[in-house]
């Protein structure tokens, strides 16, 4: 009897430089891999809250090292993450948090907020070289 074994999940990895130029790098990789899908709403959500994620590690961590782009396609939507050399966890993305309103007057604040409301999951992992912060969203692009 033969086992029949799925093949891997496609996925995408990439290094990008540790500047604000890594953010539409970082879009157009997503935009590349979730071509086929031929889900225009559900590219832009993933676009969108890569575009958050990227930018917060370039702002947020210490620009030694690259950040590494993670795109993963799932049976079931996708998984995209961006690994920092910072360990520390970022903003709160707990999920079951209650989400606080940001204060109007304030430029920033908004982008972890974004990714919690829009993702179907989303959180953070230490990594040996620092952490990974991720979100997934689901076949149709369903956030909550």
């Amino acid at each position: 009897m033969y086992e029949s074994l799925a093949p891997p999940a496609p996925s995408w990895r990439i290094s990008l430089p540790h500047t604000t130029a890594a953010v539409p790098v970082a879009r157009a990789l997503v935009r590349t891999a979730l071509h086929e899908l031929d889900e225009p709403a559900y590219c832009d959500t993933a676009e969108l809250l890569t575009a958050e994620l990227v930018a917060n590690a370039v702002e947020h961590t210490a620009g030694l090292r690259p950040i590494e782009l993670v795109v993963e396609l799932l049976p079931t939507g996708c998984q995209v993450e961006v690994h920092d050399a910072d360990p520390r966890p970022p903003g709160d993305l707990d999920p079951a948090a209650p989400l606080d309103e940001p204060d109007p007057w304030q430029e920033h604040g908004r982008g972890l907020l974004l990714i919690r409301a829009l993702s179907q999951d989303c959180g953070h992992r230490t990594t040996a070289s620092g952490k990974a912060v991720w979100f997934t969203l689901g076949a149709r692009g369903g956030g909550h």
